[in-house]
């Protein structure tokens, strides 16, 4: 695989062994902070309301950054909801006789 990705066999294998980035354990403590607050609005909530609950709690962190960790885990906001038609009250259209004649004189 080294050979056909045309990378050093030794870096790889450091690559595969170096601890995660101080941006990807944040990104993992953020990520857990989101899906408890998309999960207690009942999954409805997106990214932006998300973004303001985790300012409220004193996190720092952009809707855009909410966005990016909610996109990769599929965590989607609910578009709309569903509503039933209503009958409209009143009676119903009737015909009313016709006015005007054909009377061509």
């Amino acid at each position: 695989m080294c050979r056909v990705l045309r990378v050093n066999r030794a870096g790889y294998y450091a690559w595969l062994r170096s601890p995660d980035s101080e941006r990807a354990k944040e990104d993992d403590r953020l990520l857990g902070l989101i899906k408890h607050h998309w999960l207690a609005s009942g999954s409805v909530y997106g990214h932006r309301k998300i973004t303001t609950d985790l300012r409220d709690l004193g996190e720092r962190c952009s809707r855009h950054r909410v966005h990016r960790l909610m996109r990769t885990e599929g965590l989607r906001a609910q578009v709309g909801y569903g509503r039933k038609p209503r009958f409209h009250g009143g009676c119903s259209a009737r015909r009313l006789p016709t006015c005007l004649t054909d009377s061509s004189t």
